[in-house]
């Protein structure tokens, strides 16, 4: 058993994949329309066929979201985490495309290094290297 699939609530689809492809430099997979809204996931370009991050709307009627995403972000707490090679060369090339921080990079005890950004869709997001740089 393997995880194929994982979800970000985000609180507009459309500005979600802009983002998510334009700015951080995922790959759309998937984008079927359901009703209002659409099974909408992007890819890593370096694991296209491994696991799928769903853009999933947190506005489901079903499944009221959107007062747990915004407790996580006013809480700092990220929604989810990406791995990255080098935190901070990640983190000056994202500065330089306009996205927020809310966290610079830190090394944390045993060397891992984050940092959390705003992904303007509704949630804080982090990325981490394995190793201090």
């Amino acid at each position: 058993m393997r995880i194929n699939v994982t979800s970000v609530m985000v609180d507009d689809q459309d500005k979600a994949l802009a983002f998510y492809t334009e700015v951080l430099g995922f790959l759309k997979k998937t984008d079927i329309p359901v009703g209002d809204a659409k099974w909408l996931t992007v890819v890593s370009p370096e694991g296209p066929d491994d696991i799928e991050l769903l853009l999933e709307p947190n506005n489901n009627p079903a499944v009221p979201a959107e007062a747990f995403q915004k407790a996580l972000f006013e809480a700092g707490i990220p929604a989810t985490s990406f791995a990255v090679d080098d935190v901070h060369k990640e983190y000056d090339r994202l500065t330089a495309l306009g996205v927020s921080f809310t966290a610079e990079p830190t090394t944390m005890d045993g060397g891992v290094t984050t940092a959390v950004f705003d992904d303007t869709c509704g949630n804080l997001i982090q990325i981490q290297s394995p190793v201090a740089e």
